[in-house]
């Protein structure tokens, strides 16, 4: 099985009709082994998406849309980013005044920059 395929729900789908975090409905919710999240919301009403994304550890940050199409194209997008993101980031996490946090930093902002 490839790593993209490793994508689970989180709580086997249970969080899915929950609210989110940033104030709509959850309607995917998916966590991958490297300790990744991706969480969509939802409020049609107020034409709002919203794509939490997750590193353990390190990073979480949302972003906004105004269709569907466009959250589900980032999704499909953000999906193989967090991936490749996981493994450029030390593996035991963060460490005060380590240098290889310090680059850690650097990439991570990167990230948010593509993403923004």
């Amino acid at each position: 099985m490839s790593e993209e395929q490793s994508w689970r729900l989180v709580e086997e789908g249970r969080t899915r009709g929950l609210d989110g975090a940033e104030g709509g409905t959850i309607v995917r919710d998916e966590e991958h082994p490297a300790g990744l999240r991706l969480t969509l919301e939802e409020d049609p009403a107020r034409s709002f998406y919203a794509l939490t994304c997750g590193v353990a550890g390190w990073l979480v940050h949302s972003r906004f849309f105004g269709s569907e199409a466009e959250v589900l194209a980032a999704w499909d997008e953000m999906q193989p980013a967090l991936l490749e993101l996981v493994r450029q980031l030390p593996a035991a996490g963060a460490k005060a005044l380590d240098p290889a946090t310090r680059e850690a930093g650097a990439k991570l902002g990167a990230f948010i920059a593509r993403y923004p």
